[in-house]
């Protein structure tokens, strides 16, 4: 039968830090919506590690989704949903409810629509106090990019020129415009960010 897990080499690298952080700021209980889970690696991980929570994967792409899919019937974590077919940039989510909102890896690799649509849609769906967890490399104003950062940001622009490194201060802008306070910026190994939002 052919296998329709899809397998990211990065994940097995920062999947247990982003975990980590992941503990301290998401809620007791209720459920994580994660944006563009992509192959659902991540998904399964975090549903783990994290049992008191129901995980939440989506993402835009279908083959993403079928990896999902796959990921989650072979490992048989029972907190992980189904994926759902959700675009950040759209003005509707087929989501009712989330108390926490997930989003890894996406802002340097959608057009910067996307990460505009991620911060309305999930402050229009969390709670006063809920988190909103973004994960990935940033440029920052006062500070040197790391080389390997820059050397990331021309690729993905080559690739597509709607790509590439955002300014932090120009995504805690945004997410401050749909009611977001900045809780935290975490230092990630490989010059990647966490970054920690909570709706006032």
């Amino acid at each position: 039968m052919f296998d329709l897990r899809r397998i990211a080499p990065a994940t097995a690298r920062n999947r247990d830090p982003i975990l980590d952080v992941l503990r301290d700021v998401l809620p007791g209980s209720g459920t994580v919506l994660e944006i563009a889970s992509g192959t659902g690696e991540h998904a399964v991980h975090f549903a783990r590690g994290l049992p008191h929570l129901n995980w939440q994967p989506s993402d835009p792409d279908a083959d993403a989704r079928l990896s999902i899919a796959a990921w989650r019937e072979a490992e048989a974590v029972p907190n992980l949903k189904p994926p759902l077919e959700l675009d950040a940039a759209a003005p509707d989510w087929p989501v009712e409810h989330a108390d926490a909102v997930v989003c890894i890896n996406m802002i340097h690799i959608s057009p910067w629509a996307a990460t505009l649509g991620l911060m309305v849609g999930a402050g229009r769906l969390l709670a006063s106090g809920a988190t909103l967890v973004l994960y990935g490399p940033y440029h920052r104003e006062g500070q040197a990019t790391a080389p390997s950062n820059a050397a990331f940001d021309e690729d993905l622009r080559l690739r597509n020129p709607a790509w590439g490194l955002r300014l932090l201060e120009d995504v805690v802008r945004e997410a401050d415009g749909q009611g977001f306070d900045l809780d935290r910026v975490v230092e990630m190994p490989a010059n990647n960010l966490t970054v920690v939002f909570r709706k006032r």
